[in-house]
């Protein structure tokens, strides 16, 4: 179908959307450490998609066992992944941390199709995505944004370590697919894998989220909401558009992030921060269209 790609693409921004919660969500939960919110979120969320695949998994397991080396370097990934990412937002600042992990998303994806894959990139999906990418510029460089943090070297270090880890781990679920592996098998298992790896970092560092009831409701959403149900739009969208294609639109995210952080959490973007957000919305656009077009 014509409209595949395009089909695809609104899926991926839909799980970017629920993705865009996760900031908001994490400081209604201040006493819980960076570690615990990844292990918990990723770790958790990672289970429940492995377990709503379970059929899927078994009827799969010939060409996973094929694949164990490719399932088992994405499941690493998305090990890395929260726990870099939830790391650089305290080093560097939530906004900060935010849009360089996904902001630099797509062109380590990129780099990966055209390294690994030897694909060629359109020069129409570079634009695309450098308009997102300046639009993240923007937006974390808009007065009233607070970039302070612990380290920022640090956290942009461990910033562009998320971006690489999750341009990773959607290239090697993407290729999982290529591979006759079905979509919820490829997820299921990834994500599987790296809910497994989690769980000692969560029994380590998860305490706080039995201090109090909102801490839990905190813990209890970030699992279900965003991360089973949000990777499971992605997984949907990653089976009809190539990888570059899912991380350029996932820059949706941090537009949500701001928005919610403005309406929930009181913090005020200057008129740059709306610009930079504009532009995102514009390169989301393009980057549809693109997909449209190419499927």
């Amino acid at each position: 179908m014509r409209n595949e790609g395009l089909i695809g693409a609104l899926a991926v921004a839909a799980a970017s959307v629920l993705w865009g919660t996760t900031g908001t969500a994490a400081a209604l939960a201040p006493d819980v450490g960076a570690a615990a919110i990844g292990a918990c979120a990723m770790g958790t969320g990672g289970l429940l998609q492995a377990a709503v695949a379970l059929k899927s998994l078994r009827q799969a397991r010939p060409a996973l066992l094929a694949q164990w080396r490719l399932a088992l370097f994405g499941g690493v990934c998305v090990f890395v992944y929260p726990l870099a990412f939830y790391a650089s937002m305290r080093c560097a600042g939530v906004t900060v941390g935010t849009v360089v992990s996904i902001g630099a998303s797509p062109l380590m994806a990129a780099l990966v199709e055209i390294i690994v894959d030897r694909e060629r990139v359109s020069g129409r999906w570079f634009a695309s995505a450098a308009l997102g990418i300046a639009g993240m510029v923007l937006l974390a460089a808009a007065p009233g944004v607070s970039s302070a943090g612990e380290d920022m070297v640090l956290g942009l270090f461990l910033s562009l370590a998320a971006a690489l880890t999750y341009a990773l781990y959607t290239w090697a679920a993407g290729r999982l697919m290529r591979r006759s592996v079905p979509s919820r098998a490829a997820m299921g298992a990834v994500f599987g894998i790296g809910g497994l790896l989690l769980m000692p970092v969560l029994a380590v560092t998860g305490g706080p989220f039995l201090a109090s009831v909102q801490n839990a409701a905190v813990g209890v959403y970030m699992a279900l909401v965003p991360m089973l149900l949000g990777y499971l739009f992605f997984g949907y969208g990653l089976a009809r558009v190539r990888a570059s294609t899912a991380t350029a639109v996932s820059l949706l995210e941090p537009a949500v992030a701001a928005l919610l952080a403005a309406a929930v959490l009181g913090e005020r973007l200057s008129l740059l921060g709306w610009c930079g957000i504009l532009l995102i919305f514009i390169s989301l656009t393009a980057v549809m269209t693109a997909s449209a077009k190419r499927r």
